[in-house]
């Protein structure tokens, strides 16, 4: 079933989209969007989204990870200061004026 007209998505294009990115990234997030990109697409009108959003929930792996515990994040991973370096930062700039 045609899903999407102006970018010619079916159901079926949309459940394999959905299978694969939950193999490649067991604890990624899915959103229509993802989807869109996942299939070289982009959503033009969007009246079609609420059919899309039918169609992914669907999908048995659409489900929202944990993310209660964010056990894939080690401490060598994290970064302090939103990923700013620490010459970024006002206090350590000198004096204002």
């Amino acid at each position: 079933m045609i899903v999407c007209h102006c970018a010619t998505i079916s159901s079926h294009e949309i459940r394999a989209a959905v299978d694969w990115m939950r193999a490649a990234d067991p604890d990624t997030l899915i959103t229509p969007g993802k989807v869109y990109r996942a299939l070289g697409k982009r959503a033009e009108c969007g009246d079609c989204l609420p059919l899309f959003l039918s169609e992914m929930e669907k999908c048995p792996g659409l489900g929202v990870p944990d993310l209660r515990t964010p056990a894939r994040l080690t401490p060598a991973k994290r970064r302090p200061h939103e990923r700013r370096r620490k010459g970024n930062r006002v206090s350590q700039q000198g004096t204002a004026q």
